[in-house]
């Protein structure tokens, strides 16, 4: 499968809202493929959602710490507990920020197949889910920084 060009935090269609897949066919699969592709070839690495590869279809793809996978349709429940740590972005490369998100993470969707599928998450996974699936709602994870923040982060993006 063919790595694709990864959309930077500029292109405007990253603030949109993607599609819910309600086709499980050789497309979904393919596009599974080439985001996983396409994240194990950038820096990081951790996960890629469809948008940053400019589908707008609500697909991720994660590997953390050994455990792999993707969801389609993701559906996030997140715990009370708050980390504060470094994110990062694959859509602005070499750039880590320190942000807030929740400790652990259950999402609840689809594989490539259709078929229903849970994972259970802590620490940074739980993190990555929640990054992608801000992804496929239009959020980057500067909108989560306050006003002060998120005016130095984009001014240091080269």
């Amino acid at each position: 499968m063919s790595v694709r060009q990864i959309r930077m935090f500029s292109d405007p269609s990253l603030r949109d809202v993607a599609e819910p897949v309600t086709a499980f066919d050789r497309s979904v699969r393919d596009l599974v493929r080439a985001l996983t592709a396409t994240m194990r070839a950038g820096a990081g690495r951790a996960g890629l959602a469809a948008p940053q590869i400019g589908v707008p279809l609500r697909v991720i793809a994660f590997e953390v710490d050994g455990r792999a996978g993707h969801i389609v349709n993701p559906r996030l429940e997140v715990s009370g507990r708050l980390i504060r740590a470094d994110e990062a972005c694959l859509s602005a490369p070499g750039m880590w920020w320190p942000l807030e998100r929740s400790f652990a993470a259950v999402a609840r969707g689809r594989d490539m197949y259709g078929k229903p599928i849970t994972v259970r998450a802590i620490g940074t996974l739980a993190r990555v889910l929640q990054h992608e699936a801000d992804h496929l709602d239009g959020v980057l994870f500067v909108d989560h920084l306050p006003e002060e923040e998120r005016e130095r982060f984009l001014a240091a993006i080269p």
